[in-house]
Formats: structure tokens, sequence, C-alpha cells
């Protein structure tokens, strides 16, 4: 209860910065080392979701950072429930998206003595987060909340850990709220600028290749105007396809894993690569082979807003420190060449995504995942949100689905199993009237899957689609090419996931062949409830375009 002679508790001023700054949703997993904060929420105008696991509460906040572009918060108790949510952190830091991580602490008195569930959050955090911080005096949580939020949001955006002493939590203060935060626009120079103008019009086979935080739909939009003034093929980045209307006749396609060896050919062969707001890390730049580091062997510019990335793996032509959201902005000065050397080129890298994305390829047993994202690329509309974990049945996802609409993939770049399903409970607290679909593995589902609880608790009915192969696919995929035939520590023995889901309260079906999947995807929907289709299929199927015994096969011959 707040008192009457002005002052607040730490917990109290704490979650009034959190209001000042405009956040409207919280994820937990509650705590005694944090109760006066969670006092605090109980009055408080901000929704706050429970969660079953603090790793699942550190990605919802992480996917709604990554989809708002401000930080995602979550509360998370001291010692094992801190390094439950480091997950999400790591993720963060990947994806280069902004969250806030709070964490209880004991008490400032008995700190340094290894007390009950102690952490140096600074030690255990300093390399993950971007900040970690720890706050010793109430009077001080306006300006460390504040300073958060900005180290969150700015140059490249990622997550912040501020760790909270009980006691500071309840000892009373007077101090004023600091004031919302705005995140600062990075913009390009007019030389930059000017620069690239002559790069573009001296460049015989460009390309733009487009990825990473710190975008918005109206940059969104805004680089679709100028790859369509200037016919420029354009592709996207690892889990970034959705900043590029796929139907866009200047959309080349997916740069990520098993891209289509034609676009792979074609930034290969370009002559002016257009890099913005991606890092070109290890997945997009395929094991760091499609450019030589660190001197790219074609002309590169390179366009991020973290100023400590230009350069940092590739020696850029031109290196500009911008936000995508200013960059893109830019762009509608640029004029293209009057005669346009490379005219044509955008229609043929579509035409050869079109291709290669049109028509399943045939797998092995009577499910085909392929088939089955064919049949949700031409049935969910638009504005509807796709969702998934790590795993290798994504590559289905990546080849056969296709994105329309800005932050419809909300999909970790860092490869974390078991981020599908929080990221889909974030998306449909966010939107609640858009249908969110999360496409997981068995294995991926399962690392977060007590959180499907969460889902039915709230009511919010994320649908499900499990691909149930009992294996860890990726791995075995691996085993296979790396020691074939010696198969240990990737098997499954998986639960009846329909039988799972009703078992919380949701709705669950199980199918066995692709034809079923139209009707129990209506089910699902008519349902209203949480839901989990139960695709019980072969382990065959690695990837769309290789299977299990071929990869054995292939490596046995020492081919």
């Amino acid at each position: 209860m707040r008192s009457n002679d002005g002052t607040r508790t730490g917990g109290e001023i704490l979650i009034d910065q959190l209001v000042a700054q405009g956040v409207r949703h919280a994820f937990c997993v509650p705590g005694e080392s944090y109760l006066a904060a969670l006092d605090a929420l109980h009055d408080a105008p901000i929704s706050l979701t429970i969660c079953r696991h603090e790793g699942a509460a550190a990605m919802m906040a992480e996917a709604v950072g990554k989809a708002t572009g401000k930080p995602g918060i979550c509360f998370v108790t001291r010692g094992p429930g801190a390094t439950n949510g480091s997950a999400g952190v790591h993720i963060a830091r990947q994806d280069s998206a902004p969250m806030i991580m709070f964490v209880g602490q004991v008490g400032r008195d008995m700190r340094e003595r290894e007390a009950f569930q102690e952490l140096d959050y600074r030690q255990v955090f300093g390399g993950i987060a971007k900040w970690a911080t720890e706050i010793d005096d109430p009077a001080r949580i306006p300006e460390i909340v504040s300073r958060a939020f900005f180290t969150a949001c700015n140059g490249r955006p990622g997550p912040v850990v501020v760790a909270l002493p009980e006691d500071m939590l309840t000892e009373r203060c007077v101090v004023p709220n600091a004031s919302a935060v705005e995140p600062v626009e990075t913009w390009p120079g007019l030389n930059d600028m000017s620069r690239l103008q002559k790069m573009l019009w001296a460049a015989k086979k460009p390309i733009a290749i487009i990825g990473g935080s710190r975008w918005s739909e109206a940059a969104s939009a805004a680089i679709m105007r100028f790859a369509e003034r200037f016919a420029l093929p354009v592709a996207t980045t690892f889990r970034y396809q959705h900043l590029f209307d796929s139907s866009h006749s200047c959309y080349a396609g997916d740069f990520g894993i098993g891209p289509n060896p034609k676009l792979l050919a074609r930034i290969k062969g370009a002559d002016l690569v257009l890099l913005i707001g991606d890092r070109m890390s290890e997945m997009s730049s395929q094991s760091y082979t499609a450019f030589n580091i660190p001197e790219p062997q074609t002309k590169l510019v390179h366009v991020h807003p973290g100023a400590e990335e230009l350069g940092r793996v590739y020696h850029p032509a031109l290196a500009i420190n911008a936000a995508p959201t200013a960059f893109c902005a830019a762009l509608e000065g640029l004029q293209p060449p009057n005669d346009i050397a490379w005219k044509g080129e955008a229609d043929t890298a579509h035409a050869d995504f079109l291709a290669w994305t049109e028509k399943p390829s045939a797998q092995p047993g009577p499910i085909n995942l392929g088939e089955i994202m064919v049949w949700l690329r031409d049935n969910l509309g638009p504005e509807a949100i796709i969702t998934n974990g790590a795993g290798n049945f994504a590559t289905w996802i990546n080849r056969y689905y296709r994105f329309r609409r800005y932050n419809t993939l909300i999909a970790p770049t860092s490869g974390s199993m078991g981020y599908g399903l929080p990221a889909a409970l974030a998306m449909k607290t966010l939107y609640p009237d858009r249908t969110v679909v999360c496409v997981a593995g068995d294995g991926d589902f399962m690392m977060t899957g007590n959180d499907f609880a969460t889902a039915v608790q709230y009511s919010r009915p994320i649908i499900v689609v499990l691909w149930d192969n009992g294996t860890y696919g990726t791995i075995r995929m691996h085993q296979e090419r790396e020691y074939p035939g010696r198969v240990v520590g990737t098997d499954l023995k998986n639960p009846d996931f329909a039988a799972y889901a009703k078992a919380f309260g949701g709705f669950g079906i199980r199918i066995e062949k692709t034809a079923d999947f139209p009707a129990a995807f209506a089910a699902a929907q008519k349902s209203g409830l949480p839901s989990i289709i139960h695709l019980k299929v072969d382990a065959e199927p690695l990837t769309p375009g290789m299977s299990m015994s071929a990869i054995r096969e292939k490596a046995l011959s020492g081919r």
C-alpha cells in the first residue's frame, strides 16, 4: 500500500518508472526477492503475465523488444531464476533486441557472503548483456532505469540486466520520476549518401541485403520504394524475411541457411553489395564464406546503427553509421542513373525466388511439411504472425512460406531452441486479434512446452504446429554426416502432444498425413483455445533437399 507522506518504496519507484516509460506488458516468474516490486505492480496499469519458467519469461520479453523496438520487460528471482533467464538474454544479445531483465538480489547487508541464491550479476552477465548493474540506493532508481532504456534501445540494441537488492526495494525515499526515453536516431551524413549515390551509378551488378534490428514499418516501405526506383534486387538475411514483401518484384529471397544457389551466385557475383542493418554473421554469411575477411571481394557498403560493428569483421568500402529507420528515410533522396546498367536483374532474381519456393519437394513419409507451409501461405492472411524456435523443421518455413508484411516473422537468429512458444505468447499478448502460429519441433517445443499452461491461463489462442520426428533432427543430421550410423544421444521418446494440449485445457489433434492438415487447422481455429496440431512424422526427411539415409550414404561413401 502506498503511503500518504510523499515517500515511495524502491519497488513503487521502480514500477512508476516503467509506467513513465510507456511499458504496458511485463513477464515474470515470481520470487520472494522482489516482492515489493510485485506489490507495486498490483495497482499499476501494466499487464503482468505469470510464466512457468524464467527462460520463457525472458524470451517473451525479448520477442516484445524485437517486435516493437522498445525494451521488453521481465522479472526473475535471484540465483537460479536469473540463470534460467539467461537464455533469453543471450537471444537478445545475438538478435540485437532491446530488453531489460530485472533480477532479485540478496539484501545489501548480506552481499559477498555467498548468501542464499546470491550471484554477482555484473560478473555473470557482463559478457552477455549490453550492461549489467545493481541498484544500491532507491533514490537512483529513476536515473538507472532511464539509462537502462537508453542503453537497450540505442546503437545496436541489446539486453540490460538490473539487479534489485531485496532491502533496497522496501526502503522509502522521495525522488521524482525520470522522463520517457526516446531512442536516438543515427542519421547518415550528406557525404555518406553522396558517395553511395556515385557508387550505385558506377555499379553494373549491385544487390541489397537487409536484416538486423532498428527497422520499422515505414523503413520497410521505404526500402521497397527505393528498390523499385532503382530496379534493385533485395535479399533478406537469416530470419528477417518479413522486412521485404515477398510478392514485390525486387525480392530476391532469403539469404540464410541453405539459400537458393542462384541467389548465392548472384551475391558472390555482385560488384556492389549494400548491406543494411545486419552484421552478416555466421548463418547469413554461409559460415563466413560469402565475403572474404577482412577485405570483401566486392565493394561493400555497410550500414549499421552500432559504430562498433562497422569494420569489426568486414572492411567496407563505405561504412555508414546509421539506423535502418533513418537510413531508409534518407534513401528517398537518391536518384537512379538515367540508364540502369542492371535493368532486368531484379525481375530475374524474383523469378528465381518464385521458382525456388513455389513447389514443395517430395519427401519420404505421409506428411510433407513443405506442403503444409504452402497451405499456410495460401490460406493465412498477410497479417498472420509465424514464430519458431530452432531445428531442421524451420528450413521448410524459410523455403516455402512467404512473408508479406512487416513483423510477421518472430524467430531467433541465435538458433535458440524453445523460442517459438514464448514468442507466440508474446505476439498474442501484443496483437490479440491476429492469427499467431508457432511452428515447432518436438525437442524444440519441449524446451519451453510447460508454458503452454500460460497460454491457457491467459486465454491466448495460439496454434502450435508441432513436427514430431522423435529425434533432435539438426544434431542427428550432423551426426550422420560426421559419424554415419553411430547414433547416440539424439533419439527422443515423446508424449502424445494432442493429449498434452488437452491436459492443460487446450485443444489438441494428431494427424498422420498431409491431407488431414487443413481440417485440423480449421478445428484448432474454431476451438478458440490454445492449440497443438501434432504432426507425427517419419524421421527420414531432414531438410527440403536431403533425407537422413542420403546424408548417411554420402558420408559412408566418402563423397
